[in-house]
């Protein structure tokens, strides 16, 4: 009890209370500093692009949140014309049958090529007829690549035919 006592008295002869409370001002202060160092760690990112002209920057930079799948190409070129003739068969077929969100899968034994055809957006009408846009992937060994066509048919109803007017490598916007 003595030593409880010893405390208490020292306790009371520097004015402190019985649990540490620290320096008032400067737990005020390290408040701050943390507050003022977690600022500038989450606002770094917004000030990057206001020292891009004092800090240069390559041109060359690639930036993009979706990376091609490996083996992809962008290429000006068409796939070899026996294998389109099965893909444009494959965009008929699934036009002719009208619903949406369908797809229709081709493939060229001889060579092995190989993809789907998927219809985009909905029929519209040009120049007399109903026109409808496609995507049609390419896919040959460990490359593929993406094709954007545009089929019509001239007569209305279901017994006109699709003929495949335009296909075209898909430029990626």
């Amino acid at each position: 009890m003595d030593g409880q006592k010893t405390s208490q008295q020292t306790c009371q002869k520097f004015h402190c209370s019985s649990l540490y409370s620290g320096v008032g001002p400067l737990r005020l202060w390290r408040g701050a500093a943390v507050a003022l160092a977690l600022a500038v760690g989450c606002g770094g990112c917004s000030l990057s692009s206001q020292f891009d002209s004092v800090f240069s920057s390559s041109d060359k930079d690639v930036t993009g949140s979706i990376t091609p799948p490996p083996g992809s190409k962008q290429s000006d070129e068409l796939p070899p014309a026996a294998d389109l003739a099965y893909a444009k068969v494959a965009a008929s077929e699934v036009l002719a049958r009208g619903r949406k969100d369908s797809s229709q899968p081709w493939e060229n034994p001889a060579t092995g090529a190989r993809g789907t055809v998927t219809p985009i957006a909905t029929a519209y009408p040009q120049g007399g007829g109903t026109c409808q846009d496609f995507l049609a992937s390419y896919v040959k060994g460990p490359s593929q690549s993406w094709l954007q066509g545009e089929a019509c048919k001239a007569g209305k109803g279901k017994g006109a035919a699709w003929e495949v007017r335009s296909l075209k490598p898909w430029k990626r916007s």
